[in-house]
């Protein structure tokens, strides 16, 4: 799933491309992908793309004086640009297109999404804040105002695993699985520690992890074109999806526990103290 650092990166690469220039068409070919019908799609047509923006994990095609096209990718979407689109429209069916959009001249995106939970979204809306997930996110870890302080404000409290904390868009925007494991291992601290009981020093220190990991993040994938984002995620990656490969600090082996549908990654030496957490399927640690 791209995360707050791939999405600032296709939010730059994006206005790169689009902003100053016309949309022509929006077409959706997945119907399970557009999420709003007023205003319709058809009220992108004609306008002038002003910038892309994101927020949290949303990207925000801003249109001059005219409504926003929204895209969340959620776990298995992707754009991929082109100079010169296909000059058919697409056909409704089994592939993994979802939506296009083509600028006057040719070019333009696609999004696609892999697998069958079709979770990807785009909707289109006079305000960002029309988007009930955008309505509902916290704080941008990176913005100024998103400082020591107030990050332990938004700990007090949370009787959660730090982990799911660090997930949560309402409390954090932008941060999901693979960066909360690399924020954690950065930090020192297990995924499974209660948010509310870390003293004031580990906040600090998760802090300075958090802020550290995702601009470090942000620096390798500013630039990339679209492309080649996925691959220098999974390259900067030290503990998230590396199960069974040594600790780039320690040495020793990195772990996993399992969900249902999902994974973490931690190095038991680094952030547990050497206890090994079991499968959460099991729901408990072992001895």
């Amino acid at each position: 799933m791209p995360e707050l650092p791939e999405v600032e990166a296709l939010a730059g690469f994006l206005a790169g491309r689009l902003a100053g220039r016309t949309v022509e068409r929006v077409l959706p070919v997945a119907v399970s992908v557009l999420k709003t019908y007023d205003p319709p799609l058809s009220a992108l047509e004609g306008r002038t793309v002003a910038d892309v923006r994101r927020h949290g994990k949303f990207l925000d095609v801003a249109t001059d004086g005219g409504p926003h096209l929204v895209l969340h990718l959620a776990r298995a979407g992707w754009l991929r640009w082109h100079d010169s689109l296909p000059a058919a429209p697409p056909r409704p069916g089994k592939g993994p297109l979802a939506l296009r959009v083509r600028l006057e001249g040719g070019a333009g995106f696609d999004l696609t999404e892999a697998g069958t939970q079709k979770r990807l979204a785009a909707y289109c809306v006079a305000a960002p804040a029309d988007v009930p997930g955008i309505a509902r996110l916290g704080p941008d870890p990176l913005a100024d105002a998103f400082t020591r302080e107030a990050f332990a404000a938004a700990l007090k409290g949370e009787r959660r695993r730090i982990k799911g904390v660090l997930r949560d868009q309402s409390v954090i925007a932008g941060i999901g699985n693979a960066y909360s494991d690399e924020i954690l291992h950065t930090a020192r601290i297990s995924p499974f520690a209660l948010a509310a009981d870390l003293p004031e020093e580990q906040v600090g220190t998760l802090y300075e992890a958090l802020r550290s990991t995702l601009r470090d993040a942000v620096e390798r994938a500013r630039g990339r074109a679209a492309e080649e984002l996925k691959d220098g995620k999974r390259a900067g990656m030290r503990v998230h999806g590396r199960t069974g490969e040594p600790c780039p600090v320690c040495g020793d082996v990195i772990r996993e526990v399992s969900y249902h549908d999902s994974s973490l990654q931690y190095c038991a030496h680094c952030q547990t103290g050497g206890k090994v957490l079991a499968d959460r399927r099991l729901s408990r640690l072992l001895k």
